[in-house]
């Protein structure tokens, strides 16, 4: 078994068990699945999420590895991504509470408690909008240059996010929700709970993070020219090197992500009503 608390949630929870405590806690709910799951709940000082994994059972964890999926089983995983991001100064959650006990996979029991981002945005919902109301040409730059950077600093470290789209990207912001576009962006990185941490990461692993990164752009409106400044920042070279080096990479990418962009559009008219109007 394994437990940490902070000063504040061992203070909330004194004189429980850590898990008993845990699996009371209640809140607005925002993810409920097999074996999963997530809520924000306010206590003295401030707000917080937490994630309650309760063991997904042996079946569901075949099933993944016969899809070729790594299953998640316990809150560990994010706990040391989260860890692992802080070390490398990569803006993300920060831990108020880990616990993990059990030694069967498919049965263990763990949660993780982080503070809420507060005053931050998504960059999907920031960039919902941007076809119709374009963005500061400065700040637009600098936001895809900070994503890269950040794309960079986690590939070259070995870390793959696995789940790497502009909904688990937040941007710091003012109290109301409004962006001063004149600020450097501050961007936090959320959802690790699928994260690999290894050694090194083979291509597989970062065309993975980046074709799921541009997949979720498709609807923003980039240029040429953005997807461009994106690559020079992320390779560190000049586009014709990043090019003529890493080609075949970023023609693997532009795949994956018209495949799952296709995917979706076609999962999107299947369950369209007017699809099925006159049937």
């Amino acid at each position: 078994m394994s437990v940490f608390l902070r000063e504040d949630i061992a203070t909330l929870w004194q004189g429980q068990d850590p898990f008993t405590a845990a699996k009371a806690v209640k809140g607005e709910v925002f993810r409920n699945v097999k074996g999963r799951r997530t809520l924000r709940f306010e206590a003295q000082p401030g707000s917080y999420f937490i994630k309650l994994h309760f063991g997904v059972g042996w079946i569901e964890i075949l099933k993944n590895l016969l899809s070729a999926r790594m299953p998640v089983i316990s809150a560990k995983q994010e706990y040391k991504a989260i860890n692992r991001l802080a070390a490398l100064d990569i803006p993300t959650m920060t831990i108020a509470a880990f616990g993990e006990r059990g030694v069967s996979p498919a049965s263990k029991e763990s949660f993780l408690v982080t503070d809420e981002l507060c005053n931050t945005i998504s960059l999907e919902s920031l960039c919902n909008g941007w076809q119709q109301d374009r963005p500061e040409f400065r700040f637009k730059q600098r936001l895809i240059e900070e994503l890269a950077r950040i794309s960079r600093v986690l590939h070259g470290n070995g870390v793959c996010h696995r789940d790497y789209y502009l909904c688990h990207f937040l941007l710091r912001c003012e109290d109301g929700g409004n962006v001063d576009q004149s600020l450097p962006p501050h961007l936090s990185v959320i959802d690790l709970h699928r994260a690999l941490i290894k050694g090194s990461l083979s291509e597989r692993w970062k065309t993975k993070d980046i074709a799921g990164l541009y997949f979720s752009s498709f609807a923003v409106g980039l240029t040429r020219t953005d997807l461009c400044r994106f690559i020079v920042a992320y390779t560190g070279l000049p586009l014709r090197a990043a090019l003529l080096s890493g080609g075949a990479f970023w023609r693997i990418v532009q795949e994956k992500a018209e495949r799952v962009w296709e995917r979706d559009q076609r999962k999107l008219v299947r369950h369209t009503p007017s699809a099925h109007a006159g049937r």
